[in-house]
């Protein structure tokens, strides 16, 4: 007669999960309510809080407060959605992993990147790998910079390049440029083409700028370049989008930070028109980011390679755009 096993819970409970519960409790960690996340996911509502009920009765843990009136995750939650997250997006990369036990030379590059990022040496890296690895294929796709980090930790993206807020301690970054902002005008706006202009004389004028654009984001320095020329506390118009942003300026409808680098060419073209301060522009780092948990593919890892020996043997002096 066999032996009978016994088996302790954690086991138990890897055992039995349905995996389907945690991309169901993923949607509705993010959502403001069970009706929300059902619609997200075109179910009905009771399908929906009865998944939920088996995920807590599994773990024996609430994992919403759903109180009247309230809506939000436990401390039991919190933990649960980090890990869930995790789980998810390592259960989306098995096809792009089995799709490498039959051809392991190709492979498939997911970029999430900010709008706009110009940079040479990155420019430099999609040539090389393209010569090197000709049937390695590749995707960017554009986003706000926090959107942008939470596809690398999700491991929906291969890697990142952003702006960075706050370093999350399960990533790895590199800085791979530094870039300067300036403040502009269209040229409908009363400042454009004059010369000689002061800070004083910004003083008061309405201001656009990008979503994270205060004191708490990525932009902080260039918060504090607006408070210090005296602009309207009121910001009129506000993307994540640097074209977009780059549209509201030019359109007049106020006073906006840019990259000086990025718009050299607006300048000589005549749509915009740099203001004061002229000295010690505020300074921005775009870094790389990747998921070192992540089990990267062979295009992967080649393009991730690629990117960090330009950066490694390009001195930060050759990497600073004004």
């Amino acid at each position: 007669m066999m032996p009978e096993f016994s088996i302790d819970s954690a086991e138990k409970l890897a055992r039995d999960m349905d995996w389907n519960l945690l991309r169901t409790f993923v949607i509705l960690a993010k959502s403001r309510s069970v009706t929300e996340a059902a619609e997200k996911m075109r179910l009905k509502q009771p399908t929906v809080s009865s998944a939920l009920k088996r995920l807590e009765d599994r773990l024996g843990k609430r994992l919403i407060d759903r109180s009247p009136g309230n809506f939000r995750l436990t401390k039991a939650g919190e933990l649960l959605e980090k890990e869930a997250v995790e789980i998810h997006g390592a259960i989306l990369r098995l096809n792009t992993l089995m799709r490498e036990t039959v051809d392991e030379v190709r492979g498939h590059v997911q970029i999430a990147m900010a709008s706009h990022v110009i940079s040479p040496l990155f420019d430099n890296t999609l040539t090389e790998f393209h010569k090197t690895y000709p049937y390695g294929t590749l995707t960017i796709d554009i986003s706000a910079s926090r959107h942008v980090i939470e596809k690398v930790m999700a491991r929906r993206a291969s890697m990142a390049v952003c702006l960075v807020r706050d370093r999350n301690p399960a990533l790895e970054y590199k800085r791979l440029f530094r870039e300067y902002f300036g403040l502009f005008c269209g040229p409908s706006h009363p400042l454009f083409g004059l010369e000689g202009l002061t800070k004083a004389d910004l003083a008061g004028h309405s201001t656009v700028s990008f979503v994270t654009d205060h004191m708490s984001d990525a932009l902080r320095q260039v918060t504090l370049m607006r408070a210090d020329a005296d602009l309207e506390d009121r910001v009129v118009g506000t993307s994540a989008n640097l074209e977009e942003v780059r549209r509201l300026i030019i359109a007049g409808l106020g006073i906006g930070p840019l990259p000086i680098h990025v718009v050299k060419r607006d300048i000589e073209d005549g749509h915009l028109w740099r203001l004061p301060p002229f000295e010690a522009p505020p300074a921005v780092d775009v870094y790389v980011v990747w998921n070192p948990k992540a089990r990267l593919n062979r295009a992967e890892q080649a393009f991730l390679d690629l990117l960090l020996a330009q950066i490694e043997k390009t001195p930060l002096s050759e990497r600073e755009y004004i």
